[in-house]
């Protein structure tokens, strides 16, 4: 079986959790697109030929405005099911001559839900259920032929359906784990309903993934960005597989990242018999930052000075036709990179948008629709070392970003030494790859006074930060042990120089980012 056939077909309104619900599918091993609502028929057939089920995303604009998004006539013209979540029921029951209007009372957050009609969606849950709602608008009246499948307090159409034609919709979110029998819903829609075809796993995008790298660069040279982590690591194993000693891996050392790191890029691309270029770039890197405080400035600057240096490198190396870039989707999504309507950029990441006019070589992004989890899937699938496929999430712009305010060399030194110490106490504990998604420790341009050996200091500030998460969309802050946390603060203020307070962050992802910066 071809890997996309027989698989799900996924409309994007704009939703910012719109990729979860192809992320959703398939961790059923069903192959999932998703596309723009202005995709064609023939765009839709040729991503997924012979596709089972469409699915439409929410959105964040309301269906009776002049500028809001439609269905395409295909979607109901192919006689395939259709679930429309959030935006998409309301989209499908208007154009099914339903009514929709705006609620008298909002729903946000976790709402209770009653299933009213235990088959097809809800085929084998409890009647009482939890379920994640954000919508402002709501059905008012299902359009004829709809049976009432759910209510909840302030959405009496929760969830209807259309048993005989295969057409449903639902007010709240599947996708997000917020709804905790989300998934067996799309089961029984994808499944159940759709009858769609599992085979996707990540041995199959291997294989297609290599093949597709193998069309699309021909007999060009591809110039990796090896920074590293997990995503250049895997995005870079992909292409070495495909061309092998056609891939160019250079390795950009711009003197931000962690304690340490930069050896351990080298020894890494050795390991997979790489032939590494590295470049150490510090100065020019700092020089460009002198000064800069902004946060979307830094990482514009730093985006275009990688740009510099790699067609400088390219310049050096010969002819190389192409760049590849570890991009995944949560990348795509905060820099707003997927043209969705009411889109918002969350912040700029460097990797994302294309390349400035100058630099004259194509993009390589083979993992540019995946979630970090699915990226360690296909690392571990590629039979990369743990030490690479489980390596702590990096931003691209290294500590630049982790180091809020003006970036020096000594800020820098002081971050990398209290990050170490926290990192290394959660690594020893246990709880760096298993307890925690993410940790790792930021430097505020914040002075506060201090007392040391009866001597008043006034010195900066170190926050901790350390989350769970599954898919890096929405996050917790992870409940460290109280004595670790002391245990890690009282080394950084004896250790540090220059650092006489720590602080913990217990923000959850939204309404914070991970990220600070």
């Amino acid at each position: 079986m071809a890997l996309e056939a027989g698989g799900i077909i996924i409309l994007d309104y704009g939703s910012q959790t719109a990729q979860l619900i192809a992320r959703r599918v398939r961790e059923l091993s069903v192959y999932a697109v998703l596309l723009p609502y202005t995709a064609t028929r023939e765009q839709a057939q040729q991503a997924v030929p012979g596709f089972c089920g469409v699915i439409l995303s929410g959105g964040p604009l309301s269906v009776y405005e002049a500028n809001a998004p439609r269905l395409p006539d295909w979607v109901l013209e192919s006689g395939v099911p259709v679930l429309g979540i959030c935006y998409g029921m309301q989209l499908l029951t208007q154009r099914l001559g339903g009514k929709v209007a705006g609620a008298a009372r909002r729903e946000y957050g976790m709402t209770a839900l009653e299933v009213a009609c235990p088959v097809a969606l809800f085929d084998g849950l409890d009647a009482a259920q939890t379920v994640w709602m954000s919508h402002a608008d709501r059905i008012e009246q299902p359009p004829p032929g709809f049976d009432i499948l759910a209510t909840s307090a302030s959405a009496p159409y929760a969830a209807i359906g259309d048993l005989e034609r295969g057409l449903f919709g639902v007010q709240f979110h599947p996708e997000v784990i917020h709804t905790p029998h989300g998934p067996a819903m799309l089961r029984n829609f994808v499944i159940g309903v759709c009858q769609a075809q599992t085979g996707w796993t990540p041995e199959n995008f291997i294989e297609a993934t290599v093949a597709s790298i193998r069309d699309q660069v021909g007999s060009g040279r591809v110039l990796l960005g090896m920074s590293g982590g997990v995503d250049s690591a895997v995005a870079g194993e992909l292409i070495h597989r495909a061309v092998g000693d056609q891939l160019v891996p250079v390795f950009i050392n711009h003197g931000m990242l962690r304690q340490g790191e930069a050896d351990l890029v080298v020894q890494a691309a050795r390991a997979l018999d790489w032939d590494l270029v590295a470049v150490d770039a510090t100065e020019e890197f700092l020089d460009a930052l002198h000064g800069v405080t902004d946060p979307e400035q830094k990482r514009v600057i730093v985006g275009a000075t990688f740009a510099r240096v790699f067609e400088r490198e390219a310049a050096r190396l010969g002819t190389l036709d192409w760049l590849a870039q570890g991009t995944i989707y949560p990348d795509v999504i905060e820099s707003a990179g997927t043209g969705r309507p009411g889109a918002e950029r969350i912040k700029s990441h460097h990797n994302v948008g294309g390349l400035p006019d100058h630099l004259k070589t194509r993009l390589v992004e083979p993992l540019r629709d995946l979630f970090k989890d699915e990226v360690r899937a296909v690392g571990e699938h590629l039979g990369l070392p743990d030490s690479l496929v489980w390596r702590q999430p990096f931003p691209g712009p290294g500590l630049a970003v982790r180091c809020v305010g003006e970036v020096t060399w000594e800020r820098l030194e002081t971050l990398r030494a209290a990050d170490a110490i926290f990192t290394g106490a959660l690594d020893a504990a246990g709880l760096l790859r298993r307890g925690t998604a993410q940790a790792f420790a930021m430097l505020l341009p914040v002075r506060s006074v201090g007392v040391m050996g009866d001597n008043r200091t006034y010195d900066e500030v170190i926050v901790l930060r350390a989350v769970t998460t599954d898919d890096f969309m929405t996050a917790d802050w992870a409940r460290l042990p109280d004595d670790l946390l002391a245990r890690v603060s009282s080394r950084i203020v004896n250790e540090v120089p220059g650092v006489n307070r720590v602080l913990y962050d217990i923000s959850t992802k939204p309404p914070a980012t991970i990220e600070w910066e």
